[in-house]
């Protein structure tokens, strides 16, 4: 996998990455004790779940729940067959020609390691209603703000921002304010409190040519928030469907790579409270938790996603 900068990370073990992004890391905040980088960040949001009252203010309002929706029937089925075999997981190289395919891949919904040690986590998301333009949309709008980023999954998501606030150009597409932009979130999955970085591009860096079918792609690398390392990527590929749309979602973990230094996210995450990775070497158990998190926050909110957008798709704040 590249980095951020284009870089090529093969060749570097997990802990080699993890020295060399500490150090960049110091350098980035100037190596300073956590007190001083809080104060040198007074802007950033604070993490918390649930809603306070100034969230409850805010004209979305009303699209927000207490409790997240269960995921659809196909994902309890698949943690409950475990594990695939290797043999039956495809490796990532193989991602593209998969996505390009305009039917569907032997296993849609599942989790596993491949042979070169890589954890996959596949989910199919029917989506009544939901047109794939307003999933560009969504990742246009909501990292802008934690508040929005906990309608997705009110019980999980704790933080959100982005690195490059796009709004006040009104000429770009949604699209062009998400792709090449940094979002910062914290998250819970399976009850572990990550701090992350997803770099999102455009799909043509993955070999995944949007020419070839109907729908939108989003793409990114994951990374932590407290380092310049990347972790793995993330594809979510959205086509029409006769009653509305559907999602196919990829992931890879144990992908390493590092990315560009951001001083001012890692200033934040050390101010929001920092949680280090204690490995960046993801297991089966974290692909089944992974799993369960992204059936339930992607049924979540494709229910009322087509009323959301209807209401606020025409506003670029």
């Amino acid at each position: 996998m590249q980095s951020q900068g284009g870089d090529t990370a093969k060749g570097l073990d997990r802990r080699t990455l993890v020295r060399a992004g500490t150090a960049l890391g110091a350098v980035a905040i100037g190596a300073r004790p956590a007190a001083a980088v809080a104060s040198a960040a007074p802007r950033c949001a604070d993490r918390y779940l649930g809603y306070r009252p100034a969230d409850e203010r805010q004209p979305y309002a009303k699209y927000m729940k207490d409790r997240v929706d269960p995921p659809q029937p196909q994902v309890p089925r698949a943690l409950a067959a475990a594990a695939l075999p290797s043999r039956q997981v495809p490796e990532r190289q193989a991602l593209s020609a998969e996505l390009h395919d305009p039917g569907y891949a032997p296993v849609e919904t599942g989790f596993g390691r491949t042979r070169s040690g890589e954890i996959w986590v596949a989910c199919l998301t029917d989506m009544p209603r939901v047109a794939p333009a307003m999933w560009d949309w969504w990742f246009a709008w909501h990292s802008y703000d934690g508040a929005r980023y906990k309608l997705w999954h009110p019980e999980a998501h704790a933080y959100a921002a982005l690195r490059s606030d796009r709004r006040a150009d009104p000429s770009l597409t949604d699209r062009q304010r998400y792709r090449g932009n940094t979002s910062y979130v914290d998250e819970y999955i399976g009850g572990r409190l990550d701090q992350l970085a997803i770099s999102f591009q455009d799909p043509a860096r993955y070999g995944i040519d949007e020419r070839r079918f109907d729908g939108t792609v989003i793409c990114g690398t994951v990374g932590t928030a407290l380092l310049p390392v990347n972790v793995g990527l993330l594809v979510h590929q959205v086509r029409p469907t006769a009653r509305g749309a559907e999602m196919r979602s990829r992931f890879y973990l144990n992908v390493p790579g590092l990315r560009g230094l951001d001083p001012a996210g890692i200033s934040c995450a050390v101010r929001r409270g920092a949680v280090l990775p204690r490995s960046i070497t993801f297991d089966l158990r974290f692909g089944a938790a992974l799993l369960r998190h992204c059936g339930e926050e992607m049924n979540h909110l494709a229910r009322f996603l087509p009323e959301l957008h209807a209401e606020f798709g025409g506003s670029r704040s």
